[in-house]
């Protein structure tokens, strides 16, 4: 469990630094890159899967948590930093997770 812990955690941060790696890579910044991208069908379909995921995740954290106005506090950033945000509360909720799907055996 600390293995996968830890997991999260490092492809949380290698994630947060391609980010902002990637926002220093060139001068052309956020929004000519956006136009460039959804100029192509499959960055689209891409971009749509991605924010599929993000529900996906969203609704789990709401679901997850015992209060759901601490289920949304933890979903509303994940359409905003992505996966980062995913990674860190799978991280702090994993042991509770597991214990959770242990019981439905």
């Amino acid at each position: 469990m600390i293995i996968l812990r830890l997991i999260s955690i490092i492809a949380a941060l290698v994630l947060a630094g391609a980010i902002f790696w990637a926002i220093g890579a060139d001068d052309r910044g956020l929004g000519p890159v956006l136009a460039e991208m959804t100029s192509e069908p499959w960055t689209i379909v891409t971009l749509i899967d991605l924010y599929l995921g993000f529900f996906i995740a969203a609704t789990l954290m709401v679901l997850f948590e015992k209060r759901w106005f601490v289920g949304v506090l933890w979903a509303l950033p994940v359409f905003f930093l992505g996966n980062v945000w995913t990674a860190l509360w799978l991280a702090i909720r994993l042991p509770e997770i597991a214990k959770r799907l242990r019981r439905w055996r």
